[in-house]
């Protein structure tokens, strides 16, 4: 009797190929750029994706100065922080946040949609975010992705 075998292949470190991807912020919507980043940094796109194992790209992201936010989120939207002393609570709105470092922007918004565990620190350290349009990875051969025709 002619049997089939069936075998789902689960990535390890050895086994994963990573990438360099390049995305260009410019005229992207903060949200569906980030949910998009991070689809890439986990692999999810890839047919081998596992759960448990780092198999995403590492995306550098350039031109961050130059996101969109939609409505009032410039002003109402906020990011709280905290000392850790009584009466240390500080919040930014995201106009200021942007203004002191418009990189933090992205890698708030993509961090926040990774994994809250080691393996997601590990994802969040394979993004690099720019707020101009140079560099420093071009040695890596990066390969540009334009991001509206992923799903």
């Amino acid at each position: 009797m002619d049997t089939l075998s069936y075998k789902t292949v689960s990535a390890n470190k050895a086994t994963v190929t990573k990438e360099w991807v390049h995305v260009d912020a410019e005229g992207q919507t903060l949200g569906r750029l980030s949910s998009k980043v991070a689809k890439l940094l986990r692999g999810k796109h890839k047919p081998n994706f596992t759960p448990h194992v780092d198999c995403g790209d590492n995306v550098i992201v350039t031109n961050a100065e130059k996101i969109n936010l939609t409505g009032k989120k410039w002003d109402s939207k906020e990011y709280i922080r905290h000392t850790g002393y009584p009466g240390g609570q500080k919040s930014l709105t995201a106009a200021e946040l942007f203004e002191k470092n418009p990189e933090r922007l992205i890698e708030k918004s993509v961090k926040g949609m990774l994994p809250k565990n080691k393996l997601g620190a590990d994802l969040f350290r394979n993004l690099k975010v720019y707020a101009g349009s140079e560099h420093d990875h071009t040695a890596q051969k990066p390969k540009t992705i334009n991001l509206n025709d992923l799903k």
